[in-house]
C-alpha cells in the first residue's frame, strides 16, 4: 500500500524539526556547560571538518600609555614635569642646566627614545613592574632612584640627583607612569633592548667603522660628535664617543647592548624592529667600533662584588674564567656564554 505524499512529506519534516530542536539544546548545554579544557571564546575560525583545539593565551603586545590622558592633578603635574626632564635633561640638569648642572648635556631621550615609550627603543615599560629588584652590578636591591642616578652617572656622565628632590620624584612619576599598565613581576617583551645572537666570530671595529660611515656619519659626524639641536643646549643627535657621551660604565658600553639597540632603531629615521636596516652582523661590528673608541673613563669600584656574575661581554676585568678581555669585549660570546650557563 502506497503512503500518501502529504503524510510522507509532514513527516520528514518532522524529523527534521526535532533534529534543530535537539541541535538547539545541545549548543545550549554546551555553551552552559563546556567540556573541560574547552574555550567558550573562540578565536580562531578553522575550516569544516577540522576540530577546534583549546586556544592558547593571546599574547598582547605593549603600548605606551596616552600622554593627554596624565591626570590633571598635583601627581600629574609631576608625572608631566618628570616627562619634560626626559625629554629635555640638558635644559634643566646639563652644564648650564636651570635647576642643576649635574650631567653631560645629553638628554635622557638621546638613549631612551621617544621619552622611553618607544618598543624596543630602551624603553621604561618594565621599570615599575620590576623594581625594587636585585641587580648584580650593584650586589643589592636597588630602587627606581638608584636606577635613575645610575643612568645620570654613566650615561650622561654626571654626578648623583638627590633622591628627595622634586626632579627625582617626577622622574620617578614618569617612568611609573609608563609602565603603569603592565602587571606587577612581568616584563613586556618590546621592553629595554632586543637582544641578538652572538657572532660565530669576534665582532670587527674595522668592518665597524665601514658601516659607521655608511648610515651613522650623517647624523652622529665623521668622529661621533653629534649634532646640536638649533637651540644650541640639547643634541639633536647624540654624540657617540669622546668626551661628551656616554662613559664606560654605562650599560651601552657593553657589546651585546649597543647591538641590539642600534639593530632595532638606526638609523633613526629609517629603521624599526620589524624593518631593521642593518644586518646582525652589520649591527655587532658597528658596536665594536663605536665602543672601541675614547670616551669618558670612570671608575665604579663597587660593581659586581661577585665577579661571577658579570655578563659574558662585560669589557673589563677581572673574570672567574680563562677568557681574555678582548674576547669578553669583542667575542666570540659564544664559548663564554656556554662556560657561563654550565656553571651556574
Amino acid at each position: 500500500m502506497r503512503q500518501n505524499p502529504i503524510v510522507k512529506v509532514a513527516g520528514i519534516l518532522n524529523v527534521c524539526f526535532l533534529a534543530c530542536i535537539a541541535f538547539v539544546v545541545t549548543s545550549v548545554l554546551l555553551i552552559l556547560n563546556p567540556p573541560s579544557g574547552r574555550v567558550t571564546e573562540l578565536v580562531d575560525v578553522k575550516p569544516a571538518g577540522i576540530p577546534l583545539t583549546p586556544a592558547e593565551p593571546v599574547k598582547k603586545t605593549w603600548q605606551p600609555p596616552d600622554s593627554t590622558k596624565i591626570p590633571a592633578t598635583p601627581h600629574g603635574d609631576l608625572i608631566r614635569y618628570g616627562r619634560e626632564l626626559v625629554a629635555h635633561t640638558a635644559i634643566y640638569l646639563g652644564p648650564n642646566g636651570k635647576v642643576t648642572g649635574i650631567s653631560n648635556g645629553m638628554n635622557c631621550q638621546n638613549c631612551h627614545l621617544k621619552a622611553g615609550k618607544k618598543p624596543f627603543g630602551n624603553n621604561y615599560a618594565g621599570v615599575a613592574a620590576t623594581y625594587p629588584k636585585f641587580r648584580a652590578r650593584s650586589g643589592a636591591i636597588e630602587s627606581i632612584e638608584k636606577r635613575v642616578n645610575d643612568c645620570i652617572e654613566r650615561s650622561l656622565n654626571g654626578k648623583k640627583l638627590d633622591e628627595n628632590s622634586r626632579e627625582m620624584k617626577a622622574f620617578v612619576s614618569y617612568i611609573s607612569w609608563v609602565g603603569s599598565e603592565v602587571t606587577k613581576g612581568s616584563y613586556p617583551k618590546e621592553a629595554g633592548i632586543a637582544e641578538l645572537p652572538p657572532l660565530d666570530r669576534a665582532a670587527d671595529p674595522a668592518k665597524g667603522k665601514l658601516v659607521y660611515e655608511e648610515h651613522c656619519t650623517r647624523c652622529h659626524g665623521i668622529n661621533g660628535e653629534g649634532l646640536k639641536a638649533e637651540n644650541g643646549i640639547e643634541w639633536k643627535y647624540p654624540p657617540l664617543y669622546n668626551n661628551t657621551s656616554y662613559n664606560v660604565g654605562a650599560g651601552l658600553h657593553r657589546l651585546s647592548r649597543f647591538a641590539g639597540y642600534v639593530k632595532s632603531n638606526m638609523p633613526y629615521d629609517l629603521a624599526s624592529v620589524e624593518s631593521p636596516v642593518l644586518t646582525d652582523e652589520e649591527a655587532w661590528d658597528v658596536a665594536a667600533f663605536i665602543n672601541s673608541q675614547p670616551r669618558p673613563t670612570k671608575k665604579f669600584p663597587s660593581d659586581w662584588p661577585d665577579i661571577s656574575s658579570k655578563p659574558y661581554d662585560h669589557p673589563y676585568g677581572p673574570y672567574v674564567d680563562n677568557f681574555t678581555e678582548e674576547q669578553h669585549k669583542f667575542g666570540p660570546f659564544a664559548p663564554i656564554k656556554a662556560l657561563q650557563k654550565k656553571s651556574k
